[in-house]
């Protein structure tokens, strides 16, 4: 008997429908599966073959032909074991046709038959409601993350003969009941810190603040256990929360990548990504031999955090530039191009010199000029000049942390940071997600207006610190940012020469 199932594959950053048709004939017995599979899919006629066998149901005798069509398509992911398996079963009349048409399945099996959470479930479900189908079925452990799709039917099983006896009653199978508990807790995801936390650094704490309410890429700059890092954790605390489809474009990808753990719904935390500076240029930036996201892609709608900005190899750091400018990473292979989407704030932290006490008053520098030179030529100027906000953050001693008060909390600096971004939605975009660091020409010209003595004081910094066209196009939307934050219509000098010190002190009046 014949038998066709509708599964799925990921292919880049979507899901692409695929269908699972299998065909037992007479003769010797035996297995084939065609249609470009690759290893893992190769291999699951082992594991289909136990669990069937496991599950209490005995093989046909005959030969087995299974084709994944389209025929064309490189097919990848252990995602397709369960297809593989209702279609045979199908074929074997154990599971009714007219009821397995109406869905996607998709499942990894284990030997003994239980289903296993699999990778790149939310982005098959979305597609599974594109094409108009009934509902998915899937492991249990995927449930919550395929129940985030509205108006979409899910089933779910924890082991393979469990979907046999609910298909084979001849009744549509009980649907799983949306709970409406998709958000996986905060600290089970990603951890940060909250500004309280931080004692003193009044220009750090408010760069950090100005850097959430427009969008600004920051880097920070100082001699060791000045709290740049401790800084940099905390920028994820005062972001807005994700919206649905912000939410959602998150959870997809972690879905890809297979780090979405098991049993979790939505998440709805800001991601925050700090790899480690031995990390490769595709691990960053995604691709490899079937592309997929990187890291760049997983800070999507967060912080991407680098530590100790001149240890990464300057390849990597150059990889930058284009999800910097555009928000999103093109990989091209020879079979296929995928576009990853990549727009999130960046954040950086570097000592001022090999040994890091170069701008430390209480500690003796040993580097010389030279070797100085060499370890800040490690970030070229193109890179450094779409940092918005360039901050030094000098080292305070133990007596003065312990004098000083704690600051404000991350929810009452998310509270203005909240206020100015709705600003700037309202403004920017009519009613869109633009924000100040992503407006461009005459954008730029049309909300971040002047006036002539504004104008006298940008240009003489601009001659004086060599600022590039970029860089005075950063100072406009730094202080468009300010100015949004005091909740100001239009942009005063004292909004300007804040703007202005983020771009023209400290470490990086060489390269501004």
């Amino acid at each position: 008997m014949f038998a066709k199932i509708a599964a799925a594959t990921i292919s880049g950053f979507e899901a692409t429908p695929v269908f699972v048709e299998t065909d037992i004939a007479g003769g010797l017995p035996g297995f084939d599966l065609v249609g470009l599979p690759d290893t893992s899919v190769s291999e699951s006629w082992q594991r289909v073959r136990s669990a069937i066998k496991n599950s209490g149901f005995a093989l046909p005798s005959g030969r087995i032909v299974v084709n994944l069509a389209p025929a064309d398509l490189r097919k990848e992911g252990s995602g397709l074991d369960l297809p593989i398996a209702v279609s045979i079963l199908t074929s074997m009349e154990l599971i009714p046709d007219t009821l397995s048409r109406n869905y996607i399945f998709v499942g990894e099996l284990s030997l003994n038959g239980e289903l296993r959470h699999t990778r790149g479930v939310l982005p098959i479900a979305l597609v599974a409601l594109q094409l108009g189908y009934k509902g998915i079925v899937l492991p249990r452990d995927n449930a919550r993350e395929a129940l985030v799709v509205p108006e979409l039917e899910v089933i779910s099983f924890a082991t393979l003969g469990e979907l046999v006896a609910a298909f084979s009653g001849g009744n549509t199978p009980v649907a799983d009941i949306p709970t409406h508990d998709h958000e996986r807790q905060s600290d089970e995801i990603f951890a940060f810190n909250d500004m309280a936390g931080i004692k003193g650094q009044t220009m750090a704490r408010r760069a950090l603040e100005v850097a959430a309410a427009g969008g600004h890429n920051i880097i920070f700059s100082g001699p060791p256990g000045s709290g740049k890092t401790m800084l940099a954790r905390a920028l994820p605390s005062i972001l807005p929360p994700l919206d649905f489809v912000e939410a959602l474009d998150v959870t997809r990808i972690y879905s890809i990548k297979g780090l979405l753990p098991p049993g979790a719904g939505l998440i709805r935390q800001r991601p925050f990504r700090d790899p480690h500076h031995t990390i490769s240029d595709v691990a960053l930036i995604g691709g490899g031999r079937s592309p997929g996201p990187g890291e760049v892609s997983l800070a999507h709608h967060g912080v991407l955090f680098l530590d100790e900005l001149p240890e990464f190899k300057k390849s990597v750091l150059e990889v930058l530039r284009e999800p910097l400018s555009s928000g999103s990473v093109s990989i091209s292979r020879a079979a296929q191009t995928c576009l990853f989407p990549a727009r999130f704030l960046f954040a950086a932290a570097m000592n001022p010199c090999p040994c890091g006490f170069s701008t430390d008053p209480d500690a003796e520098c040993v580097c010389d000029a030279r070797q100085i030179s060499r370890y800040r030529q490690r970030l070229s100027g193109p890179l450094l000049d779409r940092i918005d906000l360039q901050v030094h953050v000098p080292r305070l001693q133990p007596w003065e942390l312990a004098e000083k008060p704690a600051g404000e909390s991350s929810e009452t600096v998310r509270e203005r940071v909240v206020k100015a971004r709705n600003i700037q939605k309202h403004r920017n975009d009519q009613g869109g997600m633009l924000l100040n660091a992503n407006l461009s020409g005459k954008k730029i010209e049309h909300f971040c207006s002047i006036d002539s003595d504004s104008q006298k004081m940008l240009i003489a910094a601009a001659r004086r610190f060599a600022l590039s066209a970029r860089g005075y196009d950063k100072v406009m939307l730094i202080a468009r940012t300010i100015a949004d934050l005091a909740e100001a219509e239009t942009i005063a000098a004292n909004h300007l020469a804040e703007a202005l010190q983020y771009r023209t002190t400290g470490l990086f009046d060489h390269l501004s």
